[in-house]
């Protein structure tokens, strides 16, 4: 049976787990803090129940001491919590910046984990050249070079280890990896500062360095309720701060000209382009509508789950970011037309396929009613926009700011505006629109003034002449 000694107002609870090759008694350890509030005969009773599950926890070999190294806890933290209580593309996310935390802290004990070693780390990710997706750009004429060489593309690929669109890629100047440029260089015999440069930042961003900071946490948190850790030593670090940016939409000007554009589109993609303005969709919210989603009588549509792409599993259906963004929302008679002619388009795309159709609903599809990539809906529209010199910095995600910049501006109740987006609450629309809030409230001012100080002006102008 365990024994416990108090330390500090803390129990330390002390188990056997047999005796090793040499008649050494194993003994683990854990220590147990009782909540603020608790009576003594609540400390005792949960003590004993504590003491119990401890034992028994040793008894299986089940049980993690708090000298284990961040790094094995993080991979217990992936496959005992993460995985089963995250989204695949949240733990896809935290798989990538696992490596780059265990090469800094993943040697240390969770026990000797300090919030110095967290601050030196996040200190070490403000520094240049820290960032390892950096881009290269060709400053040569790299398809001269290849036919110098005798190569066409197919055996460049194939000496450089890269598929065709790679190198077709590079030829065009267009941004590849360093990793594929450096290949590239190899293959044709040349330096890459002579071939390529390299574009980009060399720093990791302020959210990525706090998205760093918030996967530390969660792990170490875990390993609190555990009960391996009293407290978590990152709740001792101040997180990164992260400068909140204006989000780019579109003018009213610029969102004319973008409509005037989408006049030269196929079905589908002015569909597409519309519901995002109008409603201020999700990406991937957009690409998980179904025709079940739509009701015609009621005039709503209801966005339930989202199509999301993860390199190792493809195109799947995923739920909703938060249970918030769950939500039905009203349509005005023009959105229901444009999805009456929609549905007429698809049923004759549908003909054109033939017995290469499957049919899973969705309302925006590949050539076979399969589900489409989200990636290639992003990469149809950055060549939209540069086709029809729309602003640069505008991107799929700026249709949703801008559905919302015009509803603000058009005086929308802000809970309105965050049922329209799914958003937890006002709050957090108030805080990403600020700007548009803030513009709006000088309009709706000086609007104001013109309507009931008019003759006051004027009478003002007069005395002044």
């Amino acid at each position: 049976m365990a024994t416990v000694t108090e330390r500090n107002g803390a129990f330390q609870i002390v188990s056997s787990a047999g005796y090793n090759m040499d008649g050494k008694q194993i003994r683990k350890t854990m220590t147990w803090k009782p909540a603020p509030g608790m009576t003594k005969k609540q400390i005792e009773k949960e003590l004993e129940r504590q003491k119990y599950m401890f034992d028994e926890r040793v008894k299986k070999g089940i049980f993690l001491d708090s000298s284990i190294k961040f790094a094995e806890f993080a991979e217990r933290w992936f496959t005992e919590y993460a995985e089963q209580q995250l989204k695949p593309k949240t733990i896809a996310h935290y798989r990538a910046l696992i490596p780059r935390i265990n090469q800094s802290i993943g040697h240390i004990p969770l026990d000797k984990l300090q919030p110095l070693h967290l601050q030196a780390f996040y200190n070490e990710l403000r520094k240049e050249g820290i960032r390892r997706d950096q881009r290269a750009q060709s400053k040569i004429d790299l398809t001269a070079i290849r036919k110098e060489q005798k190569l066409t593309k197919v055996k460049l690929s194939a000496a450089a280890s890269l598929g065709v669109t790679t190198i077709d890629a590079a030829e065009l100047g267009k941004a590849i990896s360093q990793e594929s440029a450096k290949a590239i260089c190899n293959a044709l015999g040349l330096h890459y500062d002579e071939a390529f440069e390299t574009i980009g930042k060399s720093t990791l961003s302020d959210k990525t360095i706090r998205s760093h900071h918030a996967l530390i946490s969660s792990i170490l948190e875990r390993a609190v309720k555990w009960n391996i850790l009293i407290n978590n030593p990152a709740k001792r670090v101040e997180a990164p701060r992260m400068e909140r940016k204006t989000p780019s939409f579109l003018e009213e000007d610029e969102a004319r000209r973008l409509l005037d554009a989408l006049d030269k589109e196929d079905e589908q993609k002015q569909t597409m382009v519309m519901l995002l303005l109008l409603f201020g969709m999700r990406r991937g919210e957009l690409l998980g509508l179904k025709w079940q989603d739509i009701d015609f009588e009621r005039e709503t549509i209801t966005i339930n789950q989202t199509i999301q792409y993860l390199p190792e599993k493809g195109v799947f259906e995923s739920t909703t970011k938060t249970t918030t963004s769950q939500r039905t929302v009203k349509a005005a008679s023009y959105t229901l037309q444009m999805l009456r002619r929609h549905q007429a388009w698809q049923a004759a795309e549908r003909l054109k396929a033939g017995d290469r159709w499957t049919d899973h609903g969705y309302l925006f599809t590949r050539y076979n009613g399969d589900p489409m990539q989200p990636d290639y809906f992003t990469s149809w529209f950055k060549a939209f926009v540069r086709r029809n010199d729309l602003p640069e910095d505008i991107h799929v995600h700026s249709l949703r700011h801008t559905s919302a910049s015009f509803l603000i501006a058009d005086g929308t109740a802000l809970t309105t505006i965050a049922q329209r987006l799914g958003h937890a609450n006002a709050g957090t629309t108030a805080k990403i629109y600020a700007h548009a809030i803030q513009s709006a409230g000088a309009a709706a001012a000086e609007a104001l003034e013109n309507k009931l100080l008019i003759g006051v002006k004027d009478q003002s102008k007069t005395n002044l002449a």
